[in-house]
């Protein structure tokens, strides 16, 4: 499909804070994408929580439940779909995409609560902001630079996939937008709007999917939501008597397909209305172009409000947050007030920090970095019996 004008060009990209030679076979975007992929940070998403904590012996938990590796690569897919749809750069969709989520700590939105709360006298924990750092000073490979010298257009996407940034902004982000402009009170390129709609899309899907096999509701339970219980209706008129995992699929499949097909209508219309012409047309704009229709807005809002109660918030689920909570309550201050206890080279940076906030924030960095199963076996080294407090 041939570009919009609206799409963003490669171009016309504000290139990279450190200049470098233009690849020869890639755009700037590929090279992006393909920076994130070989990154540490992306490989650790791998044994990151998305709901279920990774615990041995977990009567739920499974090889089949998502992690925040495999969401994020459906993210990717959807993200590539929907943009190429729309005639964007899905080279740079695909990277905001895939960037999303790298500076989610270990447990998932459990982990990132307890941060924020560790870190709130010492500049506060956001993890966008900490995928902000991750990609301009954490990942320390090249020769040249800190970071993955990322182009402007990709690190615009991660700080403002969401939306426009306003107020006080996190220290992290706040480095970044330092040392290079953002635009943070404009709109995001329509690539990264679209990242972000992906990003509902998928883990709607797939949290009804990883609730379903986790026992924590049942078919019968989805057949009173919007979308999803005209979905089962829909696969059963067509196929009765379909055994039960291929008819959750193919429910499901339909579910996932409402949200995308919504989406591109959507903005197909809106795109036709406004008649932008460049991708700074899409930044300026009164709001995001790429969104849900009203009416399946509302129905999804239905769909999380029972993720919420019978998923996010089952007991089994509570449980665990509380579990995993006291891991890193007791992690932090320990390595805050003994850097000594931190491996050497952590060690070293934390003790050149010039203050306590400083110090903080070598430690939040390296605990952030953490996957579930390093967490726990950190605490089961420094606490004993991997029991928090032990």
């Amino acid at each position: 499909m041939t570009a919009a004008p609206y799409a963003s060009q490669p171009d016309a990209s504000r290139g990279r804070l450190f200049p470098e030679a233009l690849s020869t076979f890639r755009s700037p975007w590929q090279r992006d994408r393909d920076r994130i992929i070989h990154a540490s940070a992306f490989r650790r998403l791998k044994h990151k929580t998305q709901v279920f904590v990774e615990l041995e012996g977990d009567a739920y938990r499974g090889d089949y439940f998502r992690t925040r590796l495999t969401h994020t690569v459906e993210v990717a897919q959807v993200a590539r779909t929907i943009a190429g749809a729309l005639g964007l750069n899905t080279d740079l969709a695909e990277t905001v995409a895939l960037a999303h989520d790298l500076g989610h700590p270990p447990f998932g939105h459990t982990g990132e609560d307890a941060l924020a709360a560790l870190m709130a006298p010492y500049g506060g924990f956001d993890h966008n902001a900490q995928a902000l750092r991750i990609v301009t000073r954490l990942e320390r490979h090249y020769a040249g630079f800190d970071g993955l010298n990322l182009t402007w257009e990709s690190l615009e996407g991660i700080a403002k996939h969401n939306g426009p940034v306003t107020g006080d902004l996190p220290y992290a982000l706040a480095e970044v937008n330092a040392a290079w402009d953002l635009e943070l009170h404009t709109n995001a390129s329509a690539e990264a709007q679209v990242a972000a709609v992906a990003d509902d899309v998928a883990y709607n899907h797939h949290d009804l999917h990883d609730g379903l096999r986790a026992g924590l509701f049942s078919e019968t339970d989805l057949a009173d939501l919007p979308v999803v219980g005209p979905a089962f209706a829909e696969v059963d008129r067509l196929h009765p008597g379909l055994d039960p995992m291929r008819r959750r699929h193919e429910a499901l499949r339909r579910v996932f397909g409402t949200m995308v097909e919504d989406v591109i209508a959507v903005a197909r219309n809106r795109l036709t209305g406004l008649q932008p012409q460049s991708a700074d047309d899409i930044r300026a704009m009164d709001g995001p172009i790429i969104r849900f229709s009203k009416p399946l807005y509302q129905n999804i809002k239905a769909i999380k409000a029972f993720l919420f109660a019978r998923m996010y918030r089952a007991p089994c689920v509570v449980d665990e947050r509380a579990h995993v909570t006291k891991v890193l309550n007791d992690l932090f201050p320990l390595f805050l007030h003994d850097p000594a206890q931190l491996p050497e080279d952590w060690a070293a940076i934390a003790k050149a920090a010039p203050d306590e906030t400083g110090r903080a924030r070598v430690v939040l960095d390296y605990i952030a970095g953490m996957t579930d199963r390093y967490a726990m076996a950190e605490h089961g080294r420094l606490f004993g019996n991997g029991k928090p407090g032990g």
